[in-house]
């Protein structure tokens, strides 16, 4: 402890920032945002990456976090920087990270980041939402009136308080399929403040639909990043530092 609070110790700047996609799978999804952050540091420590420290009396490693999914949800596109203090082949820390980090938290890309503003490229999530004991046509009907308003107001209890905010204007596109055992609503949803959430969504088909959903739903984020030219489809963040890369 002292050693990590030693005001003299020296700070080296970071000569890389690299960017990780992960997925949380599994049980794993049940893991909060600061369970994570606990076993990625861990991680990144067993495998011995060069990490870069914050300057200050309690130096931190430089590690920043994008619109983690919530606890409970499974996710294909969680996103990650770090900064470290020499030269890391993307591939090579890709493959030490996976294995040490547990199954169902798994590095799926690694980039240099080439690029400034990463963050604000993250414009929506796709969502798979599936609805086990709900039947496809009741679902089709609470979407269809739910497209059909302006506005559905829901209400979130958050860190400030009771919450009231409008869950539709961040909806760009929702269809419904049919599952195994469920029904399922794919959904792409525009970031904003406050971030609209699956749970949000659904509390706001239940509002216009009055439909029951007694059995939890089983959540994914299947993308997240920039909508692209059609303003419908996310994209793939990482793209414009893989070609900043190959220029």
């Amino acid at each position: 402890m002292a050693r990590d609070r030693d005001p003299g110790r020296e700070i080296i700047p970071a000569v890389q920032k690299l960017r990780i996609q992960h997925a949380k799978r599994d049980r794993l999804r049940f893991t909060s945002h600061r369970d994570f952050q606990r076993a990625f540091e861990r991680a990144l420590k067993r495998a011995g990456v060069p990490m870069a420290y914050s300057a200050g009396f309690s130096p931190h490693p430089k590690i920043s976090y994008a619109n983690a999914a919530p606890t409970g949800v499974a996710s294909e596109a969680e996103y990650v920087e770090i900064g470290v203090i020499q030269v890391v082949d993307p591939d090579k820390l890709l493959a030490v990270l996976d294995e040490v980090l547990p199954p169902g938290l798994d590095i799926l890309a690694v980039v240099e980041a080439r690029t400034p503003d990463f963050v604000a490229r993250l414009e929506a999530s796709h969502w798979r939402i599936e609805l086990p004991g709900t039947p496809v046509a009741t679902l089709d009907q609470a979407l269809e009136k739910f497209m059909a308003s302006s506005e559905v107001l829901v209400d979130r209890m958050t860190k400030s308080g009771l919450r009231t905010f409008d869950a539709r204007t961040a909806v760009i596109r929702a269809n419904v399929e049919s599952g195994a055992d469920c029904a399922i609503l794919q959904v792409v949803v525009r970031h904003g403040v406050p971030a609209v959430r699956p749970d949000d969504v659904l509390a706001a088909l239940k509002k216009v639909a009055d439909f029951a959903q007694e059995i939890p739903p089983r959540v994914t984020r299947l993308a997240q990043g920039p909508l692209l030219e059609d303003g419908w489809s996310v994209g793939d963040p990482f793209t414009l530092d893989r070609e900043a890369t190959q220029a």
